[in-house]
Order: C-alpha cells, then structure tokens, then sequence
C-alpha cells in the first residue's frame, strides 16, 4: 500500500535522522537553552533577514497555535479565522479550551478576503453594543491554506494594512510553508512574508521533521515570560534539543527549502496525472496538496493500493478526497498511483 493520506505520514529525512544520531549522547541543557536552538534560531533568523526576531520552538502546529494565540491575546479578545481554518475546524476546540474564541469568516477556497475582513470590522465597532461582545484581536492565517491554495503578497499587504489599521496581530500558521514558498505560484519569499506579519511558525513536522514548529516574532513583540507560558500549557520540552538540532539541519544548506521543492514537483506531477485519467479537481491547489474528486466505485477499487484522505462528500456518487506529496514521495510511489488509476471500477 502507497499511502499519499498526509505529508508527515514519514518520519524524518535522512539528514535530520542522521543528525539527531550524531549528536544522540552530547549531554545538552534543556528547554531550549541548548546550543543547536541558539544555532538554529541564528540561521533561522537569517533566512526571514529579521536579525533580532524571537524564535522560539514548540512540538506542534496544535501547541504552537493554542499558546501563540492565547498568549497573543486579552481574556476578552478572540481570534478572526475563515470558518474553514485549522484552529476553526481541526483543532477540537484547542483554542477555545484557553479561554479565546475563535470569530469565524466566510471563506472561498480557503482565503478570507480582505474586503471580507474589512467589512467585519467595520461592522464591529459600528455596532453600539460592541461592548458586549468578543472583541476582535487577532487574524489567523495559514500559508497554505487547508485547501492548499495561497494567499498572493497584494493579499497579504492589504490584510496586514487592515490589521494594523485596527490594531488586530496578524499571526500565520506556517505548518506547511516550505510547500507555499516553493510553488510557482508563490510572488513571495519568506522574508517578505516575516515582514507582512506580526508572528508566524515554520513548520517542521510536515516539512522534513519528525516533530517541531518554529515560531518567530517578528516585531520584538513576543510576550513577556513567553516559555513560562509554554510550560503552564503544558507544551514545553525539557528535550528541546530534539527541536534545535532538527531546525538547525533543515536551516543548513537550505536542506528546508530542498525538501519543498521536491515535494511541490511531485505534487504537479501528480496533479497531471490525475487529470490525464479523466479526474477533475475540486479546487486548482498549487501546492503539496491535491483534492480530486472520484466516482465512489473507483475510488474504492484505486483505495485498495492507495491511501488518501477523506475530504468530503462532493455528491452522492462522488467524493473529494486529499492527496498530498513531501520529501518521502518517490518515483516508486507514482508510479503505483498511475497503476492503480488505470484500473477500471
């Protein structure tokens, strides 16, 4: 069985396996006060040209958003997402566990707008009895979205206008962003992505690691006492070793951004393919993320040699599932894909 089901359905790449095995029995402090976090928030600092950036490392996308948010925000504030965002949809209510609420928007294809985001603050404070509701303090993005497509840099720059027009923090989830910045439908580099934002993570455990996310604030803004935050939340490793050395070998000789590029040539490669035996796609993803939509028959019979995930029912005959490449995607596992798509219901 081939498995396409997520991109961290593997564990790490070889690198970052074979550093964590170097460096296995080097008696390090913990907490992240080791010299491969100090290094690799130093290369990782480089890479977004933000020379005085916090960076600080989490174990996951669910930790990394639930503490960034929480910490982020005042007890009567909460968080504007699009209603199909991961802290709205897949976070079982992670967010709303520390006390913030997550305020949902309308969406298309995975991006709120920002004429969208504009009108919903307009309408907040034109409502006089504002006093008595949730005030909007934060926009949640993620780049990509869930339905892998991407915010533009015009995008971003007028929801980052609109944000610091009403004092809201921007923050971007980055769980996949080497897989964003790698498409060619980017217009974007990661340091004009630091600048278009108050907070962001990049992540490793989708991109190359086998666990970890690095947040960086990029506006000398992290929250006093952050890691004591962290650790009230239960999301502190006193092994953050395991983090430092992963990111510092993703963040040696652009081992991170390698890792997108491939995965993002497999991911066209496989969108192809889909559309040469007669799929159509439920949206056009231009990045690691591939949604087509099957007749039920053939889904099942394909099902018996590969893997994808459910994603949800288009009709009664048909249904959208995910399909999604990273670094362990190989020539082998296309090649079962178009075996097994070939294969009549």
């Amino acid at each position: 069985m081939v498995s396409f089901e997520s991109d961290y359905i593997a564990g790490a790449h070889p690198e970052v396996l074979k550093r964590l095995g170097e460096t296995n029995l080097e008696q390090l402090s913990g907490y992240g006060t080791d010299k491969y976090c100090e290094s690799a928030r130093e290369k990782i600092r480089k890479a977004c040209g933000l020379p005085q950036a916090d960076v600080e490392f989490l174990a996951g996308g669910t930790q990394a958003n639930a503490v960034v948010i929480s910490t982020m925000l005042a007890d009567h504030e909460g968080v504007i997402a699009a209603e199909t965002g991961h802290v709205s949809a897949h976070e079982a209510g992670a967010i709303e566990f520390t006390g913030n609420e997550v305020l949902l928007l309308p969406q298309k294809d995975g991006k709120i707008s920002p004429e969208t985001l504009e009108k919903y603050m307009a309408e907040f404070y034109g409502d006089l009895n504002h006093e008595h509701m949730t005030f909007p303090g934060m926009v949640y993005l993620s780049y990509p979205t869930e339905y892998g497509t991407l915010y533009s840099k015009a995008e971003l720059e007028a929801i980052y206008g609109i944000c610091r027009s009403y004092k809201l923090t921007l923050f971007i989830d980055g769980a996949r962003l080497g897989y964003g910045l790698a498409s060619k439908e980017a217009g974007l580099t990661l340091p004009e992505l630091a600048a278009l934002c108050d907070v962001f993570y990049i992540g490793g455990t989708k991109v190359g690691a086998l666990c970890g996310e690095a947040v960086v604030f990029t506006k000398n803004n992290k929250p006093k006492h952050f890691i004591t935050s962290v650790k009230k939340r239960g999301a502190l490793l006193a092994k953050g070793r395991l983090l430092g050395v992963q990111f510092d070998t993703l963040f040696t000789d652009e081992l991170y951004f390698r890792i997108s590029d491939h995965a993002i040539e497999m991911a066209e490669r496989m969108k192809q393919m889909f559309l040469s035996h007669g799929l159509k796609l439920y949206l056009d993803s231009p990045t690691n993320q591939q949604f087509p939509i099957f007749e039920n028959g053939q889904l099942e019979e394909v099902s018996k040699q590969i893997a994808f995930s459910f994603w949800e029912k288009y009709d009664d005959s048909h249904t959208v599932v995910r399909a999604a490449t990273s670094w362990s995607t190989t020539e082998e596992d296309l090649e079962a894909l178009e075996e097994a798509l070939g294969k009549k219901a």
